[in-house]
């Protein structure tokens, strides 16, 4: 049985409203962009990033924020991003900066994941360039190209391959990505939040990881069955957090990782 390892990594952080985060009923009809709501209902929320370490090659999982948000956010993140959340990153926390401290360059990488395609998963994009394959599920790829909420010039000189669902044996849908065709890795279709976003599934020594992206922004979200704020599909989106919150009780399951939970700190599992 193929296991393998997976490096939890923090790639910077992204301030947003707490109902960006966590769906809440409010007098304010969009109350997610945090647009005329008090500051103390904003704070930083880690972006995170993965490192899988397979027999077969080595995996990233989202890219987290671009170097380029040092120096000219409002640039980069565009008009409409900018005014939903700001960006922080830290020296040496960039995708690249983290896998040269594991002594990787981008083109050492066989494939980048990509749960969905929202600002702060791919905004470093760029930086995984040169990786061998990069793949986003066909109806993200879609989304992406027709609908608010994406910033294509963050995937301009970058080749992103779609992949198309196909029957698995895991998620809500049972469709997705069986990575390497050995059961060891997949990519499980939990749509909601956005058309195609994919969690990832990883086979570890200690049981099964599950990468949920953006199914649930933390540990409370599985805990408490919160809704991310922004959702394609309520339907789909409850769905999906359904079944990861099923996961999690699993005997085999070792982890659920949320992309932007304060509570989970870099590690390794594996």
């Amino acid at each position: 049985m193929v296991h393998s390892k997976v490096h939890v990594w923090h790639t910077g952080e992204v301030y947003m409203d707490r109902a960006l985060a966590f769906r809440e009923r409010s007098w304010h009809p969009m109350p997610y962009t945090g647009w005329l709501r008090p500051q103390s209902y904003k704070s930083w929320f880690p972006v995170s990033a993965y490192l899988i370490e397979h027999p077969k090659g080595n995996i990233v999982v989202d890219a987290g924020w671009h170097d380029e948000v040092r120096k000219n956010q409002k640039k980069h993140l565009g008009w409409l991003g900018y005014s939903l959340c700001k960006a922080r990153l830290s020296q040496g926390k960039a995708v690249h900066e983290q896998l040269a401290s594991h002594g990787l360059q981008p083109s050492d990488i066989d494939y980048v994941l990509l749960t969905h395609m929202h600002n702060d998963h791919v905004s470093g994009l760029e930086q995984l360039s040169q990786a061998r394959r990069i793949l986003a599920s066909q109806p993200e790829w879609k989304a992406a190209h027709k609908e608010l909420g994406y910033v294509p010039s963050m995937w301009r000189n970058v080749s992103i391959t779609p992949f198309e669902l196909a029957p698995i044996p895991h998620g809500p849908y049972k469709l997705g990505l069986d990575l390497f065709e050995d059961g060891s890795v997949y990519m499980v279709y939990t749509p909601g939040h956005s058309k195609g976003h994919c969690s990832v599934l990883v086979r570890t020594l200690q049981g099964w990881v599950l990468i949920a992206g953006d199914v649930g922004y933390a540990a409370r979200s599985l805990e408490e069955n919160i809704l991310p704020g922004v959702t394609t599909s309520k339907r789909e989106a409850q769905h999906s957090l359904d079944w990861a919150r099923d996961f999690a009780k699993r005997e085999d399951c070792w982890a659920v990782l949320t992309n932007h939970d304060p509570e989970i700190i870099p590690h390794c599992v594996g």
